[in-house]
């Protein structure tokens, strides 16, 4: 009888990109599948496994019998920092050379159990292309889930073309309007990418801003968009209306596309269950800042995040901390252990003397709860893709301060297009984020945004359900039509 069973169900593989944006949403996406009847295998690199551990607990990663953990080498050199986003461009060399074998033997060794069903897909970060080649040589579908906004996406995929115009790698004589790319080069017009027109080159990924022909990142980019091309499906954690004109680029150039998002309102719908203490936060956190919150007023709170990766220097920390100190309003602000670049976090005692009774600093929060929190009124964000996505299901509007890879192209669209952010110059000084903080909480511009996020919000969750008439949204839909299209394969 248990051979009967093992044999007609969906064995989903997961292997998301080893960073904390791209674990959150394959998880999500993970316990969906999950809901859905599939048994889920979660790969981690080794690395991130033990910080999960190390962060959520000893017993955190038992799951069930039916969704369960493994982890695969990541080929970087064993490292002293274990509290830390690893460095990204080694990530993606190592990654894309090394794990096939120990990937493949994964799958290999699955299919041979006696105890869980063969596996019949693999739901790949689009970015560990590599698997294509496993479920290829296995003969099972696999979905490639491009983490990033659809926005980001058609970013990546102008690469190829940004090289043949010209417009990268920057020439050497270029180079000195890359300090201050609010002039200059980087300002250059492009009137050609459908569904971002007029885009500047600056709020491009910003992997373009290189001199390097030979520049890793970029070809790694031009890479992993040309493979995607094998997948049998392409996943973007995104909704149709938000993004309309954008996947309406892209489709050409893809396989079938399925918009899901924004997947934490799908997660969301799960009934609890032993799947809700399954997380996937890399550090610690802090719940004692939603108590903190509860204890303020409705649309009163800063909260600012610059999230998993981003490090700035120790002088734009202390402008930052000036400027909210001088806004004078309330604000949960995370700083990560590893945010100061080569250095721990140090405020001047004065800027906690005069903020200790309007403001909580902590390494890490649950950031879904806090922007879903009736105190917050703005979030001061880095703009990738997770961070804009909670504020959209939270209603917040946005200062933005993008640093890298897609959040500048998150960052003009929800500038220019979606009407929910303002940006702050990457050269941060303490007057220009009070003026933007107080603009974001007490001004008409302000007020305009958060009356475009609150429109988004229900937008979002138009899409991934209806609570009042029980009909299933463009995203719901889409979720059900890649479940019973592409990835519950049986082989014949």
């Amino acid at each position: 009888m248990v051979s009967i069973d093992l044999a007609n169900k969906p064995h989903a593989v997961c292997i998301p990109f080893p960073a904390q944006g791209h674990i959150n949403p394959m998880l999500k996406l993970a316990k969906l599948l999950h809901f859905k009847g599939f048994d889920i295998t979660f790969v981690n690199t080794e690395y991130n496994h033990r910080r999960l551990l190390k962060s959520r607990g000893s017993s955190s990663l038992d799951g069930l019998p039916d969704f369960q953990f493994k982890t695969i080498p990541d080929g970087l050199p064993p490292s002293d920092i274990a509290d830390a986003t690893q460095d990204i461009p080694s990530l993606c060399d190592c990654t894309s050379t090394t794990c096939l074998a120990p990937f493949r033997d994964l799958i290999a060794n699955l299919n041979s159990s006696s105890i869980v069903p063969q596996v019949t897909c693999i739901i790949s970060d689009a970015c560990m292309s590599f698997t294509l080649d496993a479920a290829e040589e296995f003969g099972i579908p696999e979905a490639l889930f491009w983490t990033p906004s659809a926005c980001g996406v058609l970013g990546y995929a102008q690469y190829l073309s940004l090289i043949e115009r010209g417009l990268t790698p920057l020439k050497e004589r270029k180079l000195i309007f890359i300090c201050n790319f609010f002039f200059g080069y980087l300002e250059t017009s492009i009137d050609w990418i459908p569904g971002m027109k007029n885009i500047r080159l600056r709020d491009l990924p910003s992997f373009v801003r290189t001199t390097d022909i030979n520049d890793s990142m970029l070809h790694f980019a031009i890479r992993e968009i040309d493979r995607t091309s094998r997948a049998s499906a392409v996943i973007i954690n995104t909704f149709d209306s938000f993004e309309q004109d954008v996947l309406d680029a892209l489709s050409p150039m893809f396989p079938p596309i399925y918009t899901l998002g924004p997947l934490q309102l799908h997660v969301d719908q799960i009934p609890n269950g032993n799947l809700k203490n399954i997380g996937s936060n890399l550090w610690k956190d802090h719940p004692e800042c939603i108590e903190w919150l509860d204890s303020k007023g409705p649309n009163s709170v800063v909260h600012v995040n610059f999230g998993s990766i981003t490090v700035i220097t120790a002088q734009q920390m202390i402008e930052f901390a000036w400027g909210l100190a001088n806004s004078n309003k309330p604000f949960l602000w995370i700083i990560r252990p590893d945010l100061i670049e080569g250095e721990a976090a140090m405020f001047p005692p004065e800027f906690l003397s005069v903020t200790k009774d309007r403001s909580l600093l902590v390494s890490w929060c649950p950031q879904e709860q806090v922007l879903k929190h009736p105190s917050i009124g703005g979030f001061v964000s880095h703009m990738g893709w997770n961070s804009t996505l909670e504020s959209i299901c939270g209603g917040v509007p946005m200062v933005c301060w993008p640093f890298f890879a897609e959040q500048q192209t998150n960052c003009w669209f929800a500038c220019t297009k979606w009407g929910i952010g303002m940006e702050i110059e990457s050269n941060v000084k303490r007057d220009e984020v009070e003026k933007l903080v107080r603009e974001l909480m007490e001004g008409e511009k302000g007020k305009d945004m958060k009356t475009k996020a609150m429109e988004w919000k229900t937008k979002a969750e138009e899409a991934a359900w209806t609570a009042t008439t029980g009909v299933s949204g463009s995203s719901s839909m889409n979720f059900d039509k890649l479940v019973d299209d592409v990835l519950r394969f049986q082989k014949p």
